[in-house]
């Protein structure tokens, strides 16, 4: 087996998969991360099944099932009558048809478990207050500086630092990301505080012009995770911890439905944040000799398929299977890459043209065949533990 020590820049949910799979493989790992403590942005996510065949076969699916939801329905409704406009039952379809379950998630549950994971295997592994400022490579060894001042040396690096990747802006000619002309809010909302009937079905998305609203169920149903997008201009803040002001997505959203705005109501204070959507477009390349790039920073995509959670995911898994059948540092990182880019370009492709699809102005007869799902795009079928590398 290659034997490589493998530094990973990044304590996201993609380096840590990254990690944990590289690991599981045999292999030294070194992750660091910028910030002084380890956590994510208290949100929601959705684990489809491709998704959950990587954490699965990383022995995490029983930690997961103790803070997760699995829907066991979802639907579209209308986003000013609150007709349900397609309901489907989702419960153990996803198990029975692809393999595995279909979550919902808090993302700090999820990023916890995979910390914990790492760290389990390895208590030294992972390096928080290590704000990178620049890499070099030569033939045998990538050098990482740091702004505190430590310099680490390894045989191969993997740049998991998000959508606004140092890496990424240093090696790779990426230009600048376009305003999508969309800004979106999350929040988080107490189940216990709404009304009863609110949350019918499990998860939904409410479609409207120029608006969606999503929201399901989080930690066990204790919560109510939502997404709001609408069509702006003049506001272009890209990060995702700007607090949010809640009357203004109140008047944002005045015309829709009771569900809808009663969820605004009850949200409190301190659990709204807003940013902007920015779109990039897909990498011909993510390797320059030692280095690559994983999850955002690699290939960031728009919300509008629930798919780049899931998509780090995979390329932390599949990294790992890679570098366990490799003989060098360069094949294992060209076979990842040959196993990764034309999928994550298509999925960054169609989440960037399937917001048109669902805010479509005549909401009245919207039709489930009129947009790519996940069955028509084989998302759900995809199984990162199995595929060829």
């Amino acid at each position: 087996m290659l034997n490589a020590q493998i530094t990973i820049i990044g304590g996201g949910i993609g380096g840590l998969t990254a990690a944990l799979s590289l690991q599981h493989f045999g292999f030294k790992v070194s992750v660091f991360e910028q910030a002084e403590t380890l956590g994510e942005v208290g949100a929601g996510l959705t684990l489809s099944p491709n998704a959950n065949h990587a954490l699965n076969f990383l022995g995490l699916e029983s930690a997961l099932q103790q803070t997760c939801v699995i829907p066991q329905t979802a639907g579209v409704k209308h986003y000013q009558t609150g007709e349900m406009l397609i309901l489907n039952k989702r419960a153990d379809t996803p198990r029975e048809r692809y393999g595995a379950d279909y979550l919902q998630i808090h993302r700090a549950d999820l990023h916890a478990t995979l910390a914990l994971a790492v760290s389990s295997n390895d208590p030294g592994c992972i390096h928080t207050s290590h704000e990178l400022i620049n890499v070099e490579q030569n033939s045998n060894r990538v050098q990482a500086t740091f702004a505190n001042g430590q310099v680490v040396a390894s045989d191969a690096l993997i740049a998991c630092d998000g959508v606004r990747s140092v890496v990424r802006g240093q090696l790779f000619a990426t230009g600048d990301p376009a305003f999508t002309g969309y800004i979106a809010w999350r929040g988080l909302v107490p189940a216990d505080d709404l009304p009863q009937g609110v949350i019918d079905p499990d998860s939904a998305i409410c479609t409207g012009p120029d608006q969606t609203f999503t929201r399901y169920l989080i930690r066990r149903g204790e919560l109510l995770n939502y997404v709001a997008v609408a069509r702006r201009s003049g506001w272009k803040e890209e990060g995702w911890s700007l607090r949010a002001d809640k009357q203004e997505l109140a008047e944002e959203f005045s015309d829709w439905s009771d569900d809808v705005r009663t969820i605004i109501k009850l949200t409190p204070e301190d659990a709204l944040y807003k940013w902007a959507l920015f779109d990039r477009d897909p990498l011909e390349n993510w390797i320059n000799g030692k280095i690559a790039l994983l999850g955002d920073a690699a290939h960031p995509m728009l919300p509008f398929m629930g798919q780049g959670a899931a998509m780090a995911i995979e390329d932390g898994l599949i990294l790992g299977r890679c570098f366990a059948d490799a003989a060098s540092v360069e094949e294992a990182l060209q076979r990842y890459q040959a196993a990764r880019l034309e999928r994550t370009s298509m999925v960054l492709l169609e989440s960037r043209a399937n917001i048109k699809r669902l805010q479509r102005p005549d909401t009245n007869n919207y039709d489930q065949s009129s947009h790519k799902n996940e069955e028509v795009l084989g998302l759900f079928d995809y199984n990162p533990a199995t595929i060829p590398v």
